[in-house]
């Protein structure tokens, strides 16, 4: 046996002759053999790697798995660049290969089967496979399932299958995602065994229409019952051997077709149509003399009505996700609990769509994805996007020469999954520019699956698409596209521009959720409110993509690009998820999640002081098709964050698209009535949750809240203390000869410290898009220039990192001292003067700060706020604070937080990124308790705290958490403002309204 011709390696065609045509992935009652296991293994640096039956090197190794991940060759991340020439359709000559081998025996389950097929579900990136030492064939297409029929090569007793991997070849030019590189059998093998008379393949189709006179079309009766309508059923493919009977039991129907003349649609009274709130499934089976196929069927209707996208007759909006394969130990091996316990999490967060960026996921997704209830837009595994840097010439996008893989591929994308109700569009795949190719990939959907739309965002002009779809355009161009004020869209002339605007819009990517972020999520989400034409988006993306490494010590960390000396790589821009890579959600799934909630709650303006005159809750179901009935709504009355009164709200069950007012509740109105101290604020909260548990929540998931402020008193100034001065004691705190502080309560401290500086974020040290950083309030929107430098080295050119402090004055008073310092960075004209001003009062010790900036300053700043340093102990303890919480949020990315009394330990205050940045900052803050010390803001500009281990400047010092240095203290961050969030590095930069530019400032704090 030979095992070294490597010609196929440079060919644009998809694989060998020998390949069988693609068909649906169905769950079948015909035997299968699974070959997953210990396989031998054997890693070769080249492609011309020895003989199989050459002895030496060979290990073992499981099937699925890519070999880079255990310890053979290393991963590589790119996002846009080939780690390889741009040389298609050649690979480089130094490609890792992975030979694969194993025996087995068929099961006596076999012995009766007509033809035994060899199946691969996902192979990284190009295999050849023997059976019994004869070649079957070869085959690329990383992410599509291949198959052999390996009849003939079989023999009683023992079998040897031996498969080739390698790393590259002509179809990695087509998989350049942006993922990690890893090569492998990273999906299932099996061995399948088809009967005399098999069902080969079948394609069922469900739609669902309102019954006459039925006025919820969308799925839900008035009652809150689902409606019932018409379901058709048609069979487009039916590959099997007649007689063949069709069944969907719970519908009475049973059908026995004689032959394929026989087949024609189904017509079914009282369906419960399915949808992405509401995924009702009906089980049905289609069954030959040797074969039963098992589907689950979800009745739903898409169609495009003008600008409009619809399933089951209603305008569908995606709150979604991109969601990539990923873990941090498996790679895109899949694992089916976690899968499911992720699609859980995405529910429990609001998200109701998947793009699967950018290829098909493991076909158990699907299922999940029927059944927990998603709308999928599925993508084909395509992506050319590093012929970028060679401006395109050579794309195979628009080469002839590449049409058979284009055509191939998005056959095995659409042949394997066409059964699923939760898929209402196709997507050609993503960043391959634009061509012949994709155009042709267009018209080969629309021949074979009509109903659903055809998606590429690439397709600027819309030549051969459906929809419209964008990726991070700004709210400018977004609002111009819904209907608003006209400007040009991108590479569109002005009948392009017509064409696009008369379609359905969708953000396939937007608001890039990359370490500490995204912002202004909201600010989309008003658009999509506004502008029906506009269906919403999916977030880039669900997942950090980190891998689990070990420091030389056995630290462990979430490594990302260059981690692993790639030649070239894009580093942490792998790490751009809502969920960390160990699972752990951040706080932007929980901005996501506030600002996208199907149903929103509103509390109008309290009038009067009795029930009579009071305000009303307004309940509106922004569902697609689901009622409220599965909800309840509670409300709390909070006095200064203690609960006081609970109650129940009847809003009744409110429709889809429907809404309801109910009475502010009376023990409310009294008590916004009735007298207050001073300092205590009144805080009337609603929130809509489960009334019993679902199939991914329990009882009292919260889905949605809101939180108002029915009542408030101004907290009355400290009164000065008659007490003094005792040595350089003030209080319980002493003070240094230049006006610093020394201790706390017999405890050593030092500041306060003027801080400006934050550790950037991703969102501050990237530029994708350039910025909006200017003081012009008018330039609200728009791009900015690309080339712009980044906030974040803008701030380092003007030494906000490395801010230097002279000591101008210190004077003491009867009651404290006033101290004023001069900040500024080395080589700079720029700078603050401060005035920290000390006062004993009664109720502790009161510091006053007020900075002035002078100078040429020109840029914003990342904060305004004084730093204290508390000892290192307090590291382990626990913080109990009044304000919002409970996670971290900032100006442009606050709906998640509401006011409260929250506790936790310090540890947990801040979000654990994986490349180290700015966290944990919590404005609005009342008062803080950490150990023995208690900080309150004072007057009518509250503070927000951070409460870290690590300076601004260690933190940002740090490429990862084991980089950071041994703590020394515990550093208090009290900020008068912090700089927005944005989404810069990918999309919009910094709202002007959510910028932080130098001006006069004035906080105060009372430490107790």
């Amino acid at each position: 046996m030979t095992s070294t011709a490597t010609d196929d390696l440079h060919a644009t065609t998809p694989g060998s002759a020998s390949r069988l045509a693609p068909r649906a992935w169905l769950h079948t009652d015909a035997p299968a053999l699974s070959l997953n296991g210990e396989w031998d293994f054997r890693w070769s640096p080249v492609a011309d790697a020895p003989d199989f039956d050459d002895p030496d090197g060979w290990g073992t190794l499981p099937v699925p798995a890519h070999w880079v991940l255990h310890g053979h060759g290393a991963p590589s991340y790119t996002n846009l660049q080939y780690p390889f020439p741009i040389d298609p359709p050649h690979p480089p000559e130094e490609n890792p290969t992975g030979d694969h081998r194993r025996t087995f025996s068929l099961p006596t389950s076999f012995d009766a089967a007509a033809r035994v097929l060899l199946r691969f579900d996902g192979v990284e990136s190009h295999f050849r496979v023997w059976v019994n030492g004869e070649l079957v064939g070869w085959s690329t297409g990383s992410r599509l399932a291949t198959e052999f029929d390996v009849t003939s090569l079989l023999r009683p007793g023992s079998n040897e299958v031996r498969v080739r991997v390698h790393q590259w070849s002509a179809a990695s030019y087509l998989e350049d995602q942006d993922q990690w590189w890893l090569p492998g059998i990273f999906r299932d093998v099996t061995l399948l065994a088809r009967p005399a008379a098999p069902i080969d393949d079948v394609f069922v189709r469900a739609g669902w229409t309102a019954t006459t006179g039925n006025t919820a079309s969308a799925g839900t009766a008035a009652s809150g019952r689902p409606a019932t309508g018409t379901g058709t059923i048609t069979v487009p493919t039916l590959d099997a051997v007649f007689p063949v009977r069709f069944a969907v039991p719970e519908l009475g129907v049973s059908v026995l077709w004689d032959s394929a003349e026989d087949v024609a649609p189904i017509t079914v009274e009282g369906v419960e149509p399915w949808s992405a709130e509401l995924p009702r499934l009906y089980d049905a089976t289609v069954s030959s003399d040797g074969e039963t196929v098992s589907l689950r069927l979800g009745f739903r209707t898409v169609t495009i009505e003008g600008d409009r996208f619809l399933v089951n007759g209603e305008r569908v909006v995606f709150h979604g996700v991109n969601r990539h394969e990923t873990h941090p130990e498996r790679g895109r091996v899949f694992d089916e609990a976690h899968a499911r316990a992720d699609m859980a999490l995405m529910k429990r967060h609001n998200v109701n769509a998947i793009r699967t960026s950018h290829y098909p996921p493991h076909p158990r997704v699907l299922d999940l994805a029927d059944e927990l209830g998603f709308w999928v837009v599925l993508e084909c595994d395509l992506e050319t996007h590093g012929f970028l840097f060679v401006d395109w010439v050579g794309n195979p996008s628009d080469d002839p020469a590449w049409e058979e893989a284009y055509l191939d591929r998005i056959a095995r994308t659409v042949e394997r999954d066409k059964n699923h109700a939760s898929i209402v569009m196709w997507s050609l795949g993503n960043e391959s520019g634009t061509g012949r190719n994709l155009a042709a990939m267009s018209s080969w959907v629309r021949a074979r699956d009509a109903e659903r739309p055809v998606h590429y965002e690439g397709d600027y002009t819309g030549e051969y698409t459906d929809v419209y779809s964008r990726m991070y355009p700004t709210l400018q161009e977004t609002e111009s596209i819904g209907g608003g004020p006209a400007t040009p869209l991108l590479e569109c002339g002005p009948a392009e521009a017509a064409r696009q605007r008369s379609k359905p819009f969708i953000h396939c990517e937007y608001v890039h959720a990359m370490g500490n972020g995204p912002g202004q999520i909201q600010e989309y989400e008003d658009l999509v409110d506004r502008y029906p034409r506009l269906h919403g988006g999916f977030v880039w993306e669900w997942r950090d993509h980190g891998l689990l490494a070990h420091t030389p010590d056995g630290t462990p960390y979430y490594a990302y690009g260059g981690d692993f000396h790639e030649v070239v790589h894009d580093g942490n821009f792998v790490m751009d998820g809502l969920v960390l890579p160990d699972g752990t959600p951040t706080p932007g799934l929980a901005e996501f999640a506030a600002v996208v909630a199907p149903v929103r709650l509103s509390v109008s303006p309290l009038h009067g002081t009795t029930t009579a005159g009071g305000g009303t809750v307004l309940v509106e179901n922004r569902f697609h098709s689901a009622s409220t009935s599965g909800l309840r709504f509670t409300w709390t009355l909070a006095r200064n964050g203690v609960v006081e009164a609970t109650g129940r709200l009847a809003p009744g069950v409110v429709a889809p698209h429907e809404s309801a007012t109910v009475p502010v509740p009376s023990e409310v109105l009294a008590a916004a009535a009735g007298p207050l101290a001073p300092g205590e604020e009144l805080w009337f909260d609603v929130v809509a949750e489960f009334a019993g548990p679902t199939a991914w929540a329990d009882t009292g998931h919260v889905v949605a809240r809101t939180q108002t402020l029915v009542a408030s008193r101004v907290a009355e100034a400290p009164r000065a203390s008659s007490a003094g001065w005792d040595g350089d004691r003030l209080g319980e705190a002493t003070f240094t000869a230049r006006g610093d502080l020394s201790t706390w309560k017999d405890l050593p401290v030092a500041g306060p410290r003027l801080e400006l500086w934050r550790a950037p974020t991703d969102n501050d040290r990237l530029a994708s898009q350039g910025g909006y950083e200017t003081a012009d309030p008018v330039l609200t929107h728009g791009v900015g220039d690309p080339d712009a430098p980044s906030s974040a080295s803008k701030w380092e050119a003007h030494g906000l990192d490395r801010l230097t402090h002279r000591l101008v004055s210190v004077s003491r008073t009867e009651h404290g001292l006033v101290q004023r310092v001069r900040v500024s960075a080395a080589n700079s004209g720029a700078g603050v003067e401060v005035t920290h001003r000390w006062t004993l009062t009664e109720a502790g010790l009161q510091l006053d700060t007020t900075a002035v900036p002078f100078g040429a300053w020109g840029i914003t700043w990342p904060r305004i706020g004084v730093r204290i340093d508390l000892p290192a102990s307090l590291v382990d303890e626990s913080a109990e604070w009044f304000g919002t919480g409970p996670l971290e949020s900032y100006a442009d990315s606050s709906h998640a937080a509401h006011v409260g009394r929250f506790a936790a330990p310090v540890s947990l205050l801040n979000v654990n990124y994986s490349m180290p940045q700015e966290t944990g900052h919590r404005p609005d803050l009342r008062s803080l308790t950490v150990g023995p010390f208690t900080v309150s803001s004072v007057g009518a500009r509250r503070t927000g705290f951070t409460l870290t281990p690590w300076t601004a400047q260690q933190i940002g010092r740090a490429g990862h958490p084991y980089e950071l240095p041994v703590s020394d203290a515990l550093y208090l961050y009290l900020d008068a403002a912090q700089h927005g969030l944005g989404s810069r590095a990918c999309g919009l930069d910094v709202l002007p309204e959510h910028q932080l530019w130098p001006a006069t400032t004035a906080w105060s704090v009372l430490l107790g």
